[in-house]
């Protein structure tokens, strides 16, 4: 099975991204245990203040369907909705390559 890597860009309201910031470390402490879960990288946009970036990689789809459908995803990201501006923006991508993989 392929490898399978999501890319997620969320929209911060105003003054919220260290807030936000605080919020996600339960999460990325929780991917930290998941078998499948090879990366999960929470990122600021160095250009864009009030975006911010998930990286995630994981073994196949079933350790991505493990992840998003996991108790503790979906009490964790109803804890992210109030510093969300709108809707995450979701890529899901079959790895083909590169250094790291």
């Amino acid at each position: 099975m392929s490898q399978v890597a999501v890319v997620v860009k969320l929209k911060v309201l105003d003054g919220q991204r260290d807030a936000m910031t605080e919020a996600v470390k339960p999460g990325i402490e929780t991917a930290k245990g998941e078998q499948g879960t090879r990366f999960y990288v929470f990122h600021h946009d160095a250009v864009e203040p009030n975006t911010v970036w998930f990286y995630e990689l994981y073994a196949n789809q079933d350790a991505a369907n493990a992840h998003m459908s996991s108790e503790a995803f979906k009490s964790w990201s109803k804890t992210l909705a109030p510093f969300a501006a709108s809707a995450p923006e979701i890529s899901f991508l079959t790895p083909m390559g590169g250094k790291g993989l």
